[in-house]
């Protein structure tokens, strides 16, 4: 049962941050020129590369950490004060949750293959995606914490591109209000994740 909860905790932890939803407009407008099949090799890429990516900081983790002479506290404070940065672009609609630049999607007009850059890096595995898988590995009491945070970010995959695949009909079922609610309301679980980040850190500090 404990498992399953740190599990679920996990999931959500991670889903929302990598918060495909903001993704989909910028993912929809790189591959309009695409067919559907097409568009979902590129979803379906982009959601391996996302684990790949996230797994690698999640095994790696530990080593760059003290390659750096990074204290695990240092991590989660850090790792808090990003995702606060990120969910609070999400709850000001003057942001509207940005992941990438202009200039960076202009130029990703004339890349045929988006599925790992700008898709995988940095739209749905940035620094707040990284953040909390560092942040969650530096939980991680034995292998099989470790396997079950790797499961999560699966499982999140798994939900990724699903999402972009429902893609076109769901921006069309949602519309931009709906839209706009279902960001700030991810934007309000990071915000809360940000915080419980920087609360850990401060109080192994303390203790």
């Amino acid at each position: 049962m404990i498992s399953v909860g740190f599990l679920l905790t996990t999931f959500i932890s991670i889903f929302s941050i990598v918060n495909p939803f903001t993704a989909m407009p910028v993912f929809l407008a790189l591959t309009g020129d695409l067919t559907e099949k097409e568009r979902n090799k590129q979803a379906l890429w982009g959601a391996i590369y996302m684990v790949i990516i996230l797994g690698a900081f999640l095994f790696g983790g530990q080593y760059i950490i003290s390659f750096f002479g990074i204290s695990i506290e240092g991590i989660r404070i850090a790792g808090g004060l990003m995702i606060m940065r990120f969910a609070y672009s999400l709850l000001n609609p003057a942001e509207g949750g940005r992941k990438i630049t202009p200039e960076d999607e202009q130029e990703s007009q004339n890349k045929p293959d988006i599925s790992f850059s700008p898709l995988a890096m940095p739209l749905l595995s940035g620094p707040g995606s990284i953040a909390v898988v560092l942040g969650f590995g530096s939980q991680t009491t034995g292998v099989f914490d470790a396997v079950l945070v790797f499961v999560a970010i699966i499982l999140v995959a798994v939900a990724v591109f699903g999402v972009l695949y429902v893609a076109p009909r769901l921006i069309k079922i949602l519309g931009k209000t709906g839209m706009t609610a279902l960001t700030r309301m991810m934007g309000f679980i990071a915000l809360c994740i940000g915080v419980q980040f920087i609360i850990n850190g401060i109080s192994m500090l303390i203790v």
